[in-house]
């Protein structure tokens, strides 16, 4: 059975709470690795690394590259530098990062669905691609699943409203015509795609677990303390409703996500 994750965002982007879901989290990220065409590149960014495991794949895959993991959250980068301490970690802003010479891969998973302005956002991550260089992008496109809906409704259900309410994005990412319109005039080789993974859960309420590390933790963190509890219950009854489990105990949590390779 997967941990209940506790009611309390003592620590936001928990790594051992993102972790309990690593195998269905990795997958993606291991798909995106398999179509990238590079085959020998020098320097390698990963934006977003988290604690670190993709940033090891990519490490493992091209062992003579420089490889930095990129990410916003000191918990996570102290993690990743006790677990992989062979590797370099910056903490930065992605959405203001630039190395500091051009790359030969810039990969990404599940991490720039938080950011906005992605037509300046990718515009610039091109830019900073050697000739040849590589794009590798991976994004959860699940915004108007139930998991995802049931928090703009518990966020519009209580006193936390007017609180929440300017970090609500229902629909943070492009169309993926509108990444290629994008991206095609910019590289020679552009790859986009969708994979929809039918992820398999364990748990009394997994779906609430899953997102109580990833999508909640903004939201929590933003709200007082004696908001806290009571917007996750409101927010964990709307999912129950949402995703009763199926005869074999199981939750069924179908989840959409947007990937795209782009050469230049």
């Amino acid at each position: 059975m997967k941990p209940h994750l506790p009611s309390s965002p003592d620590m936001p982007w928990n790594p051992d709470h993102y972790l309990a879901f690593g195998d269905l989290r990795l997958r993606p990220a291991l798909d995106l690795l398999g179509r990238i065409p590079t085959r020998d590149p020098q320097r390698i960014a990963d934006l977003g690394c988290g604690p670190g495991h993709i940033t090891a794949l990519l490490a493992e895959r091209w062992p003579t590259a420089k490889v930095t993991g990129i990410d916003q959250s000191r918990p996570m980068l102290d993690r990743a530098a006790a677990d992989f301490p062979a590797l370099s970690w910056v903490e930065a802003d992605l959405a203001t990062w630039r190395p500091g010479e051009p790359l030969d891969l810039i990969f990404s998973n599940a991490a720039l669905h938080w950011l906005d302005d992605h037509p300046r956002l990718f515009r610039d991550l091109v830019d900073n691609l050697v000739p040849g260089g590589t794009l590798a992008v991976q994004m959860p496109n699940n915004f108007a699943a139930p998991s995802h809906r049931c928090a703009y409704e518990a966020a519009a259900a209580g006193p936390w409203s007017e609180c929440l309410a300017p970090l609500l994005r229902p629909a943070p990412l492009l169309s993926p015509q509108d990444y290629y319109a994008l991206l095609r005039p910019l590289c020679g080789h552009v790859e986009i795609w969708e994979t929809e993974y039918l992820q398999v859960l364990k748990g009394d309420n997994p779906v609430a677990d899953w997102t109580r590390t990833s999508l909640l933790v903004p939201l929590l963190e933003a709200l007082p303390p004696a908001w806290q509890v009571p917007f996750e219950a409101e927010y964990r009854a709307r999912v129950a409703a949402a995703y009763p489990n199926e005869r074999d105990g199981h939750t069924l949590f179908p989840f959409r996500r947007l990937f795209m390779i782009a050469r230049r």
